[in-house]
């Protein structure tokens, strides 16, 4: 019994032995962060900088690794965030210092914390302090860092009295040139109340977000939240102001009015007011489709009214826009029939201060065709030019066909051509003159003379060379229904 009893208490100060140990073990293990050298961080923007964790550790097995810990956005640790590893100096036997970055990804906050882990799941270090003594502090990440723009650019904008007016954040774009910050989820934003030049700014509260519903006249932009970092991540300003229902404004015309319409181009017409939330131009009482932004360019003359919705009330001007260039007229159909033997005069009417006319056939001038009217005896393609050459410069068109009535009642080709006669043209039936059939002419000598579609009944468009002989032509007339080929005898 005596025997039995000594082993026992031997057992048990051998097993405290070994627990003490193990125990005094442990305890001797520790991570001490050193004080940081800075009170905030502020990554991205045109430089991404790194930052430096300093620590000194004791009681660590040799092959244990250390690596910088980020917690949340609130400051705990029971879901971290990956910093980006940039590399690691052994200052002396137990002290460290990690280098590292922030990633592009993080959610900015006022209140992050840094602490050292270290690797086969042991305890990690308490939070550093930073420089400032706190074991808070902010950390953001610029992943947009240029000026942006909102309310497309417009300077200004208007609302009803006792309404509102929705600013936002405008997307990327080409013109006007706009680098948004809309593509990066992560930013968080602060809209300002700017209260001019001897003032700051208010912070408006609970604006976060890419909009801000205004609903008192003011001075306003936004920024990119990066807490207390240095950030070009803002917009433009844009003065807002109220308006009662039925505001006056006017439209001004960018070439004045009466103006100068010159060929291919128009002038713009423009509210003079604030952006609105949606705009309806008309011309002479007839809605424009497509016209609904504060600004349309118009090429004729007429009665122009823009109606502007600011939200809950509207407003409305017009501006009787003129042009100072000239009216003119023609008195002949777009197609005429011209019959064996007659001739047709054709008379442009217009009030054009000093004006030049031009007759063209089948695509050619006219030598000599300069007056207000032309006598037209021979069928093909006119065309009218007239300009007015004092003052506003401006010209206008008039085109008209002119056909055979043989053609129109025949299908007979034709297999001779007399250049003296009053249709100096080779033509040929209407049903032949569409985008679907091909019409090929060919010399005795084998030169393709002529190959298109839609013939118009206008070959030849040079000189014949007879030689002694009437020339002779071959042709082929490719259509849905077939092919016809012969030949032309070309006489005087």
């Amino acid at each position: 019994m005596i025997q039995k009893t000594t082993l026992t208490i031997t057992h048990f100060f051998l097993l405290f032995s070994i627990l003490f140990c193990t125990e005094s073990s442990l305890h001797a293990q520790s991570i001490v962060p050193d004080i940081l050298t800075f009170d905030r961080i502020c990554a991205g923007g045109s430089t991404n900088p790194t930052y430096k964790a300093t620590f000194t550790y004791t009681g660590y097995a040799v092959g244990t690794t250390f690596s910088v810990e980020l917690s949340d956005k609130t400051g705990s640790f029971s879901n971290p965030t990956a910093i980006v590893f940039v590399g690691e100096n052994d200052d002396t036997p137990n002290k460290k210092t990690i280098t590292f970055s922030i990633p592009a990804d993080i959610v900015g906050s006022d209140t992050y914390s840094l602490r050292i882990k270290s690797s086969g799941g042991q305890p990690a270090s308490p939070s550093f302090f930073s420089s400032t003594a706190k074991k808070q502090f902010p950390i953001y990440y610029k992943i947009h860092d240029k000026q942006y723009t909102i309310n497309n650019f417009n300077g200004s904008a208007t609302f009803c009295a006792g309404g509102s007016l929705v600013l936002s954040i405008d997307p990327d774009r080409v013109s006007p040139a706009n680098d948004s910050p809309l593509k990066y989820p992560s930013i968080t934003y602060n809209w300002f109340r700017d209260n001019g030049p001897t003032s700051q700014p208010t912070l408006l509260a609970g604006a976060s977000g890419p909009t801000f519903t205004v609903t008192t006249a003011g001075t306003y932009y936004v920024e990119s939240n990066y807490g207390s970092c240095t950030s070009l991540s803002y917009s433009n300003r844009v003065v807002v102001s109220a308006s009662g229902a039925g505001s006056a404004f006017t439209i001004d015309s960018s070439l004045g009015n009466p103006f100068c319409a010159t060929e291919g181009e128009g002038t713009v017409l423009t509210a003079t007011v604030g952006s609105g939330n949606s705009y309806v131009w008309k011309k002479d009482n007839v809605v424009i489709n497509g016209a609904n932004t504060r600004s349309i360019t118009a090429t004729e003359p007429a009665i122009y009214t823009v109606e502007i919705d600011f939200g809950g009330c509207t407003g409305s001007s017009s501006i009787n826009l003129k042009s100072n260039g000239f009216n003119a007229s023609i008195d002949v159909a777009d197609e005429y029939i011209l019959k064996d033997g007659e001739l047709l005069k054709v008379n442009i009417t217009t009030d054009a201060s000093n004006p030049k006319v031009e007759w063209f056939l089948n695509g050619n001038a006219i030598q000599g065709a300069t007056a207000t009217s032309y006598t037209v005896a021979t069928i093909g393609s006119y065309k009218a030019v007239i300009s007015q050459t004092a003052g506003c410069v401006v010209t206008k068109e008039f085109t008209f066909k002119v056909k055979s009535e043989t053609a129109l009642v025949t299908n007979v080709i034709p297999n001779i051509l007399k250049l003296s006669g009053a249709n100096p043209y080779w033509n040929i039936p209407d049903v032949y003159k569409n985008d679907t059939t091909k019409v090929i002419i060919i010399s005795s000598n084998g030169d393709k003379v002529l190959d298109v579609v839609n013939y118009q009944g206008d070959w030849p468009q040079t000189a014949i060379d007879f030689k002694n002989v009437n020339p002779v032509y071959y042709y082929v007339i490719q259509s849905d229904t077939g092919e016809k080929k012969g030949s032309i005898t070309v006489i005087k």
